[in-house]
């Protein structure tokens, strides 16, 4: 196994987590006040619903696509379906997600890079993270293409063991993936990069889910004589 393979999806993986964790808590804890979406659609509407509604879906079908396919032990769907058919629903359903959030992603993209007024409301940060979330979604669709030679489900397995492995603290994980195709490779890498991003960015309004909402009391809103 390579120097740079371990490092990569050995040592890595732990260092972005790392980063997840402590970043959000500190953030949390010291900048709540920042800690928000930073939408721009009072900026300007057009296009903004469909963009963000085919961005935001595809992202979490993705999401937990990702985290249920990946951490989820083989023994535990093996009564059910093969490792082949879960990778067939893992192409056709992701393909269906991640068309739809490249997209949102690509419009979102273009509206902010090219809007003067959302231009002029914008951070660095904003502009890169809308960025690196299409470039990792192209990659993703990317990943289709490989995953085709290959319906066995083979591959499908080497990504949970390597996943399962990181998360159980197991050692020597990056052998799992060593032989994989650069594109899966490509995709891991960019993903946790985005992890360890993830504190210092607007990511952070996905841990926002506004329950209080819900059981908050009515507002009264009287117009004007």
């Amino acid at each position: 196994m390579s120097y740079m393979n371990t490092l990569l999806f050995g040592v890595y993986p732990y260092i972005a987590i790392t980063i997840l964790v402590l970043g959000t808590w500190a953030r949390y804890d010291q900048g709540q006040f920042t800690w928000k979406a930073h939408s721009s659609q009072m900026l300007r509407k057009k296009n903004m619903v469909m963009a963000s509604v085919l961005f935001h879906v595809g992202v979490l079908v993705i999401f937990f696509g990702h985290l249920v396919g990946l951490l989820t032990p083989h023994a535990l769907y093996e009564p059910f379906m093969t490792p082949g058919t879960k990778q067939v629903m893992a192409i056709v359903v992701g393909g269906i997600a991640g068309a739809m959030a490249l997209v949102g992603g690509i419009m979102l993209a273009w509206r902010r890079l090219t809007d003067p007024r959302v231009q002029a409301s914008s951070s660095f940060a904003d502009n890169l993270v809308i960025l690196i979330l299409v470039a990792q979604l192209g990659l993703g669709m990317a990943t289709i293409l490989p995953t085709l030679d290959h319906l066995d489900g083979s591959t499908m397995l080497k990504f949970s063991a390597w996943a399962q492995g990181i998360f159980t603290l197991q050692g020597g994980v990056a052998g799992y993936i060593e032989d994989v195709h650069w594109i899966y490779k490509t995709h891991i890498f960019l993903g946790l990069t985005i992890f360890a991003l993830f504190p210092f960015t607007r990511l952070v309004h996905m841990l926002s889910v506004p329950v209080e909402y819900f059981g908050r009391k009515y507002q009264v809103v009287r117009k004007r004589a």
